[in-house]
């Protein structure tokens, strides 16, 4: 049982207590009922009113963010249908940010985030970390292509370069969450959420060469910035006293 659910259920019992006895509340307040999930509603799945149920919830742990009866006393009827943008587990309070209404458009354009966008693109166990990288992780993608010496003589240089940084999966494939119990998922494509101007880049991009995926940690991914580099420019050590810097946007030529 995982920490979520523990915590869930505790405070649910602990609710239980205090409607029994109201008077041993830390705030001597009466518990009051919240909208809870009665059972556990996966991402993406289509709430039905049997998915969820008012419970009594102690009014010092309450938050702002859940859903009263005293102010949405028809809750059941009028979130069914609605859509799971995120997984809650049995228990949980229900709270409307985590729920949208699809109104007849798809899955997908319903979870997506106002002003996003979903794109795919093709990856392999080599390029996709493996079969690691699961739907709500976050990635970096790198752009590797060969580009043309400056030295006739000389062979193509090869080029890779994070193009984009901290990238939300949105699917693998048509999977948008990962099975029970499972820890990879190889797929044969992605769907990346970006802002307009990203899915430009990643358009032009996969024309240029290919593309892989480099899966962030947990920490990473949940940093509001990524540092940069700059990878226009590209040393060349030929022997051990001859270099070239090369300024490689889009092809490279010598700074």
């Amino acid at each position: 049982m995982n920490t979520a659910r523990i915590v869930v259920l505790t405070i649910a019992i602990g609710a239980g207590g205090i409607a029994a006895d109201p008077a041993s509340g830390s705030d001597n307040k009466p518990a009051a009922p919240a909208f809870v999930a009665k059972s556990d509603i996966g991402l993406g799945q289509t709430v039905k009113p049997e998915d969820m149920q008012w419970q009594t919830w102690p009014s010092a742990t309450a938050s702002n963010s859940f859903i009263r009866r005293t102010d949405k006393p028809d809750a059941t009827t009028q979130f069914a249908g609605s859509i799971a943008r995120a997984p809650f587990i049995a228990g949980e309070p229900i709270r409307e940010l985590k729920l949208v209404k699809a109104d007849g458009s798809g899955f997908m354009a319903a979870i997506l985030p106002s002003g996003m966008r979903a794109i795919s693109t093709e990856i392999s166990p080599e390029t996709g970390a493996g079969g690691f990288i699961l739907p709500n992780d976050r990635v970096d993608v790198i752009l590797s292509r060969r580009v043309k010496s400056p030295d006739p003589a000389a062979p193509d240089i090869a080029v890779s370069e994070i193009i984009l940084s901290n990238i939300r999966v949105l699917a693998i494939d048509q999977a948008p969450k990962e099975k029970d119990g499972t820890n990879a998922l190889v797929g044969k494509t992605v769907t990346l959420e970006l802002k307009p101007e990203q899915s430009e880049m990643l358009a032009r991009a996969r024309q240029s060469g290919s593309l892989s995926l480099a899966l962030l940690s947990i920490a990473d991914g949940k940093a509001t910035t990524v540092a940069t580099v700059d990878n226009t420019l590209i040393t060349v050590f030929r022997g051990t006293t001859s270099t070239d810097v090369l300024s490689c946007a889009p092809l490279c030529v010598r700074r």
